[in-house]
């Protein structure tokens, strides 16, 4: 269940970087909101899962999902340049993510 719920936080993680920068310096109010809900289900869900993954490993995982959907994210949908290293490196950052928790 800890890592079901690292792996959510994870995934809003990636939601509220994308809304924040849709909410174009917080100007926009919807965005703006969407980005403070999501950091606060973010957090919240980072920190339950902490009850049951080392600090370390939840906080590297945390980032990793977060840094690659990110990026994933901003190419798909901002336009964000992609090249073949740009896209095998985040498939090493998803590598070393995997990694921690088939080692936990």
């Amino acid at each position: 269940m800890h890592w079901i719920q690292l792996a959510l936080a994870g995934v809003f993680e990636v939601g509220f970087t994308f809304c924040l920068k849709l909410s174009e310096g917080f100007t926009r109010p919807l965005w703006t909101a969407l980005f403070i809900a999501s950091a606060l289900v973010s957090f919240g869900l980072l920190n339950l899962s902490l009850e049951g993954i080392p600090l370390g490993t939840a906080y590297a995982v945390w980032t990793g999902i977060g840094a690659a959907g990110t990026a994933i994210v901003g190419m798909a949908f901002l336009r964000e340049p992609t090249s073949p290293a740009r896209v095998a490196l985040i498939g090493a950052l998803i590598a070393a993510v995997v990694g921690l928790k088939l080692v936990s």
